[in-house]
């Protein structure tokens, strides 16, 4: 049984992705191809808004907005404790600080109310500037955005979005669907093979409605060009999207309201089996997940082990997302700030696992699962 099962995605999308791969090798245009321009445009048309620009990575992609809000040294971005580490990396990357914040017992994302706390310290502090709020779409499940805007516009902070595990995840509101990678003054995703939209290798965009940051960071990702890549004006980075990474994505990126239909059912399926056993995640009412994770909560790290075991027992595949908060890591205890502490982040970090998550199990693999559990 596989965790993520790329190889019956793969299968099942065979034929249409060998076509796309052949026709790139046919016209030889591996950089910045045409295939690059299609799914920009059809990735803006998803997400609902006017830019989509590729680029190598969903690490680039956050440094490269980073990049277009001119935030470095002396800038403070705060970033939530229990996520993957390339959202802290590349505020640091930029020279600016990372402050953490702690997490939502039931969602997992970003708390507002500590976010808030976490703003008045740094401010009572009084040396550095406060500059965004880098939310996270952890596990698929959009950050507590309407909360989030409220404070950025109190304290007059912009948002970045980090939806690299949130891509097709939404909000449901009075205007309509909203859905990730919108819902920040800049937002970002990645297409890590292992996520909800991934491709083949490494992968990642920017979404922006503001033109001015889309025109930046279309420089920046070619080493700063202006008018060609022999006119440079600002210093840049070479983080391009191959064109096979694009046309494979494009074929991805046709079936995958499906996926994300399966995806949800899968979850369903597990919250009505497992709900009475096991800390299930919970999705907010109008909110929408696309299931990156399908993550449990045990009463302590030693339960979590004991069931670890046992699952790896009957060859069901886990994994712990994730086991060390970043204001515990080593790197982050001189150069990131925590005032107060993030318990909560800290007790999810000790009992969390996830299941296999993806849109192609099938009933033999499910109950395996669920057998598992429950036995």
């Amino acid at each position: 049984m596989q965790f993520i099962d790329l190889e019956a995605q793969y299968k099942h999308l065979q034929v249409r992705i060998d076509a796309r791969v052949q026709a790139v090798l046919n016209h030889g245009q591996y950089i910045m191809g045409p295939e690059v321009r299609e799914l920009e445009q059809q990735l803006a048309d998803y997400v609902g808004v006017k830019h989509a620009i590729t680029c190598a990575n969903g690490t680039d992609a956050l440094t490269l907005a980073l990049m277009a809000m001119e935030i470095g040294e002396g800038d403070v971005v705060f970033v939530p404790s229990f996520t993957f580490f390339a959202s802290a990396e590349a505020v640091a990357f930029v020279k600016a600080n990372p402050v953490f914040v702690d997490s939502d017992a039931t969602t997992f994302n970003m708390c507002a109310q500590d976010l808030e706390r976490k703003i008045q310290a740094v401010q009572a502090e009084g040396r550095l500037n406060i500059k965004a709020i880098m939310a996270v779409d952890l596990f698929g499940l959009p950050a507590s955005y309407p909360e989030i805007k409220c404070i950025a516009d109190k304290y007059d902070l912009q948002i970045i979005e980090d939806a690299a595990q949130g891509f097709g995840g939404a909000i449901q509101t009075s205007e309509g669907t909203q859905r990730a990678g919108s819902f920040g003054c800049i937002s970002t995703t990645s297409f890590f093979p292992a996520k909800p939209l991934g491709c083949y290798g490494d992968g990642g965009a920017v979404f922006t409605d503001n033109d001015e940051y889309a025109e930046l960071i279309r420089s920046y990702r070619v080493h700063g060009k202006g008018r060609d890549k022999y006119d440079n004006v600002r210093i840049g980075m070479n983080s391009r999207l191959d064109t096979i990474q694009a046309a494979i994505l494009l074929e991805k990126l046709a079936v995958f309201p499906d996926e994300l239909i399966k995806r949800n059912n899968v979850a369903s399926q597990y919250e009505a089996l497992l709900s009475s056993k096991y800390i299930t995640p919970q999705v907010p009412m109008d909110y929408i997940s696309s299931w990156a994770q399908y993550t449990l909560r045990a009463e302590n790290s030693v339960k979590r082990f004991d069931i670890m075991a046992k699952l790896e027992d009957c060859g069901v595949p886990t994994a712990i997302y994730y086991g060390t908060c970043m204001h515990q890591q080593a790197v982050f205890k001189t150069i990131g700030k925590c005032y107060g502490g993030c318990p909560i982040s800290e007790k999810l970090a000790e009992t969390v696992f996830s299941l296999p998550m993806h849109p192609y199990i099938d009933q033999d693999g499910y109950d395996a699962v669920i057998s598992a559990l429950l036995g």
